[in-house]
C-alpha cells in the first residue's frame, strides 16, 4: 500500500527525516533528483528538446538536479529559473550552485520574457519544477501567465510532486499546469484523489527517493493507495475440499415493481464473486419477474404494498450469514419500517441504494451493532446522510467519510471517481480502478453484489470492501480495453467482466487440483 499524505504532513515527514533520522535535506533533495531523472529517462527521448522550468522552493531545486543529470547524459536542455537567483535559498540553493559547478548555465525569465514565450512551443518536454505543494489562493504573476503559456505549448508536460498551481490537498482551482505526468515524490498529495485537482495531475507516478516508511508512518495518518498487489495478497484461496456453504448464505433484500432489474445484478454479481448460496427476497408482487432472470439465486417471497415491501420480513426457516439492502427497493414507507427492522439482524450487512435514504431512521441501530456494517453512498446520498451539500462532500471526500465511518462505527465507501474505503477506526483506502463506463444506472447494484460475496469470503472486512471496488473497476477498465467504450457499457457487461478480472488476480497454478490417476 502507499500512502497518500496531506501537504502538513509532507512537510512533518521531511523534518522527520532531517531531524530524527539524520538525513539532510540537500540529500534528500539530490535523492529525489537523481530519481526523478530516472523517471524521465523512461518517458523522454534522447532526441527530445526540454525545457526545466524553476522556481525558487525544494521544486525548483528538484529540477535543478534533474537539469543536471538530463545534461549529463546528453539531452539539449534548457533551464529557465523564473525568479531573480538571489531569491533561491536553502537546499535548493545547493542544488543550482552544484548544477553551475558542474559547468552548466541556465537562462534568467526575469528580462527575457519575450524569449521565453518565443522559444517555449519548439520544446518536446516541459519539466515542470515551478511551485511544489506550498501553493495557497491563487497564483500570483509572473507564475499565471508562465503557467497558461505552458499549457498552449505543444510538448508534453511533467509535473514534478504536483502540477504547479494545484492545492496538494485539494480544493478550487484557478490557473494551473495541466500536466501530461506527473510525477509524485514518495507519497500521492490528497489532492490527487479530488476533484477539480485530480483533472491536472494526467498519469500519475509515484517515485521513491528512500524515505525510511518508519518516517512515514509516524506522521502521517493512516489513509492508502489499494493497489492490485493488495487485493492480490488478500483475496481468499479456494480448497479443494470446499462446497456451496463454505463460501456463505447471501441474502439480498431488494427490488420493486418500478425498479425489478436492481435486486437480480446485484444477486448475479454476487455469484459471480463467489458466493455459495444467493436468495433474493422481493416484494411478492414482482416474483415473477425476478425468479427466472437468476435461475442459480434462490427466491423468497415477501409481504408487498403498493408494488413494494409491506414492511414485514418473513424469517420462517430462513438461514443466512450476511446480507445486502437496497437495491431497487423503493422509497415507500413500508421499505423504511422493513429496512429499520433488518438492521437489527446479527449479522454482517451492506447498505445501497433506497436503503440510504432512511438512515435517519435507524442511524442510531447501526451505531449499536456488534456485526460489521458496510454502507456505500454516492456523493448525494451521502450529503443527505451527513446533512450538508454535494458540493461540500466533494471538497471533503477524505474528512466527510472518515468522520462518518467513526463515529457510527461503519465502514464508508464515499463512490464516485477514487472511491475512498473508511474505516471504523478512521483509515482510509483509496482505489484507482475504473473509469466513467461506471457512471450508469445498475453500476452501484452490481457493487453492492461483489461486495456481499466477498464479505461472505474474506476473513477481514476492509480487504474484502477494498478489494470489491478494485475488481468492481477493473471490470470497466478491462471492458473498454476489450471492444467497449465509456458510453456503452451496461452494468450487465461488468458482471460479464468479473470471471477475467478475477481470473488476473486469482489464478495460480498450484491451485490448480492434479488429476488423480486412473
Amino acid at each position: 500500500m502507499i500512502p497518500i499524505v496531506t501537504t502538513g504532513e509532507m512537510y512533518a515527514i521531511d523534518q522527520e527525516v532531517e531531524e530524527k533520522i539524520g538525513i539532510r535535506s540537500d540529500s534528500l533533495m539530490e535523492n529525489a533528483g537523481q530519481a526523478l531523472f530516472r523517471a524521465l529517462k523512461e518517458r523522454i527521448s534522447r532526441a527530445a528538446r526540454v525545457a526545466v522550468l524553476a522556481g525558487t522552493g525544494n521544486n525548483g531545486g528538484d529540477g535543478f538536479v534533474i537539469a543536471r543529470m538530463l545534461k549529463s547524459y546528453g539531452y539539449e536542455t534548457d533551464v529557465w529559473l523564473i525568479p531573480p537567483r538571489e531569491k533561491v535559498k536553502g537546499a535548493a540553493l545547493l542544488a543550482l550552485e552544484v548544477y553551475e559547478r558542474s559547468g552548466y548555465s541556465w537562462l534568467p525569465y526575469e528580462g527575457n520574457e519575450q524569449a521565453f514565450a518565443a522559444r517555449l512551443p519548439h520544446y518536446d518536454a516541459i519539466v515542470d519544477a515551478l511551485l511544489g505543494i506550498g501553493v495557497k489562493g491563487k497564483v500570483r504573476s509572473p507564475y499565471k501567465e508562465i503557467i497558461e503559456q505552458v499549457n498552449r505549448a505543444p510538448a508534453t508536460i511533467y509535473a514534478i510532486d504536483v502540477p504547479s498551481g494545484v492545492p496538494a490537498d485539494g480544493g478550487d482551482v484557478s490557473t494551473a499546469v495541466c500536466a501530461d505526468v506527473t510525477l509524485t515524490i514518495q507519497c500521492p498529495k490528497l489532492g490527487a484523489y479530488t476533484f477539480p485537482a485530480a483533472d491536472y495531475y494526467g498519469e500519475l507516478a509515484v517515485v521513491d527517493i528512500g524515505i525510511p516508511p518508519a518516517a512515514v508512518q509516524a506522521k502521517a495518518a493512516a489513509r492508502f493507495l489499494w493497489e492490485e498487489g493488495d487485493v492480490a495478497r488478500t483475496m481468499p484461496k479456494r480448497t479443494r475440499s470446499a462446497h456451496k456453504g463454505t463460501h456463505g448464505k447471501l441474502l439480498i433484500v431488494g427490488g420493486s415493481k418500478a425498479m425489478s432489474g436492481a435486486v437480480t445484478m446485484a444477486a448475479r454479481a454476487a455469484l459471480r464473486g463467489g458466493a455459495g448460496l444467493v436468495t433474493m427476497a422481493v416484494p411478492e408482487t414482482v416474483y415473477e419477474v425476478v425468479a427466472s432472470r437468476v435461475p442459480e439465486a434462490m427466491c423468497r417471497l415477501w409481504p408487498a404494498e403498493d408494488g413494494a415491501f409491506a414492511g414485514a420480513a418473513d424469517w420462517d426457516g430462513l438461514d443466512i450469514d450476511a446480507m445486502a439492502i437496497g437495491p431497487g427497493m423503493g422509497r415507500t414507507d413500508g421499505v423504511r419500517r422493513l429496512v429499520s427492522e433488518l438492521v437489527r439482524q446479527p449479522v454482517p450487512l451492506v447498505l445501497d441504494a433506497d436503503a440510504l435514504f432512511f438512515w435517519d431512521d435507524y442511524a442510531e441501530q447501526v451505531r449499536g451493532r456488534s456485526a460489521p456494517t458496510v454502507i456505500t453512498p454516492h456523493p448525494g446520498e451521502m450529503a443527505r446522510i451527513v446533512h450538508r451539500s454535494v458540493r461540500d462532500v466533494e471538497h471533503d471526500r477524505f474528512g466527510v467519510s472518515k468522520r462518518l465511518a467513526i463515529e457510527y462505527g461503519v465502514y464508508v465507501v464515499l463512490k464516485g471517481p477514487y472511491t475512498i474505503v473508511a474505516t471504523p477506526d478512521g483509515a482510509q483506502y483509496v482505489n484507482a480502478t475504473g473509469n466513467p463506463a461506471l457512471a450508469k444506472g445498475g453500476s452501484g447494484d452490481v457493487l453492492t453484489g461483489i461486495m456481499a460475496a466477498f464479505l461472505l469470503q474474506h476473513k477481514e472486512v476492509q480487504p474484502a470492501v477494498s478489494n470489491a471496488v478494485f475488481v468492481h473497476g477493473k471490470a470497466a477498465d478491462w471492458l473498454v480495453q476489450h471492444g467497449h467504450s465509456p458510453w456503452d457499457v451496461l452494468a450487465s457487461d461488468v458482471i460479464d467482466a468479473l470471471p477475467a478480472v478475477l481470473a488476473s488476480l486469482t489464478y495460480n497454478e498450484k491451485s490448480i487440483p492434479k488429476r488423480f490417476p486412473h
